[in-house]
C-alpha cells in the first residue's frame, strides 16, 4: 500500500524535470535548420564582401600617390623635354649653366669699371701742366677703372725717372713702355672668361646638331627593324622628336652666348680705346712738362 502511494508522489515530483528536458530539446535546432542557418550566414557575409570593396593599405596609397606625382614632374615641362631629348641634352644644359654664370660675372665686373674717364683725364692733364705730379698720381690711385690704372702706371714711371734725373727722351720712352706693358694686363683682365663664352656659343649648337644625327640614326634603325609591322611615320616620330629637341636646345643656349660675347667685346673695345687715348694724352703732357723743364736749362747753358 505504501508502495502504491509512493508511485504517484514520484510521478508528481518528476513532471517538472521532464517538462524542462522537453523545452530544451525543442529549443535546439535540428541538423537541417542548422545547415540552413549556416548557409544564410555565409550568403550574408558574401553579400557584405561584395558590397564593401576592400580598401588598400595606407602605405600602398602613399606610394602610388608619390610615384604618380614624381612621374608627372619628370615627364612634364622643361624637365620632361630634357629627359625626352636624350643624352646630348645634358651637356648642352651644363654649357648653358656655365654660360649664364660667365654672363652674370662679366656684366657685373664691366658695370663696375664703366665710369666716365673724361673728367679724370682732364684733371690729370691740368695737374701735370702745373707740375703737380704727386697730386695727379694720388688722384689716379683713388679712382677705379682701367683708365686711372693706366694713367697711374705712366705717372709713377715719370715721377721716379725724373727724380733720378734721366734724359728727357729716355723718360718719355720709358713712360710709353710702362703704359704699353700695363695695357696688356688691363685688356687681359677685361677679357677674362670671354673665351669660355665664345666656346659655348660654338659648341652648344654643334652638340644640338650631333643630337640631330643621333636621332635620325635611331629613326632609320626603328624603320629597318620594324618595317612592315608598324606605320613608318610612327616609327620615325620618336627619333625625329629627339632631333628637333636637341637642335632647338642647342640653339637656345648658343644664340644668347654669342650675343653676350659680341656685347662684351664691344664694351671692352671701348675701354681699350679710352685707355689708348688716355695714354696718348699723358705722353703729350709729359712731353710738354719735360720741354718746359729743359727750356730754362738750355737757355742758361746758352748764356
Amino acid at each position: 500500500m505504501k508502495t502504491l502511494l509512493l508511485i504517484p508522489l514520484l510521478l508528481v515530483l518528476a513532471l517538472p524535470v521532464i517538462a524542462q528536458d522537453e523545452t530544451s530539446d525543442s529549443n535546439e535546432p535540428s541538423p537541417e535548420q542548422s545547415e540552413n542557418n549556416d548557409g544564410a550566414e555565409q550568403n550574408d557575409q558574401g553579400e557584405n564582401s561584395e558590397t564593401e570593396p576592400e580598401s588598400p593599405p595606407p602605405a600602398a596609397e602613399d606610394e602610388s600617390l608619390g610615384g604618380g606625382v614624381l612621374d608627372e614632374i619628370l615627364h612634364s615641362g622643361a624637365l620632361g623635354l630634357l629627359i625626352e631629348g636624350g643624352i646630348f641634352m645634358w651637356p648642352i644644359l651644363i654649357l648653358g649653366i656655365v654660360g649664364a654664370g660667365v654672363i652674370i660675372e662679366r656684366y657685373r665686373s664691366l658695370k663696375m669699371v664703366a665710369t666716365d674717364s673724361s673728367q679724370i683725364r682732364q684733371e690729370v692733364h691740368d695737374l701735370l701742366i702745373q707740375d703737380k705730379v704727386e697730386d695727379a698720381l694720388q688722384l689716379c690711385d683713388r679712382e677705379e677703372g682701367p683708365v686711372p690704372a693706366i694713367l697711374s702706371s705712366g705717372l709713377r714711371k715719370f715721377f721716379v725717372l725724373r727724380r733720378l734725373n734721366y734724359d728727357v727722351d729716355r723718360i718719355r720712352e720709358q713712360v710709353v713702355k710702362a703704359m704699353d706693358d700695363y695695357n696688356v694686363h688691363v685688356v687681359a683682365a677685361l677679357e677674362r672668361h670671354l673665351p669660355i663664352l665664345a666656346t659655348i656659343a660654338s659648341v652648344a649648337p654643334m652638340l644640338g646638331f650631333l643630337g640631330t644625327v643621333a636621332g635620325m640614326i635611331v629613326s632609320f634603325d626603328n624603320i629597318d627593324t620594324n618595317f612592315g609591322n608598324e606605320n613608318i611615320v610612327k616609327l620615325a616620330a620618336g627619333g625625329i622628336k629627339v632631333s628637333l629637341l636637341t637642335t632647338a636646345f642647342g640653339l637656345i643656349i648658343g644664340i644668347p652666348a654669342f650675343m653676350a660675347f659680341n656685347y662684351f667685346t664691344s664694351i671692352i673695345d671701348r675701354f681699350v680705346l679710352d685707355v689708348e687715348e688716355s695714354a696718348t694724352e699723358l705722353v703729350e703732357g709729359v712731353t710738354i712738362q719735360t720741354a718746359l723743364e729743359s727750356g730754362p736749362m738750355d737757355a742758361g747753358a746758352g748764356a
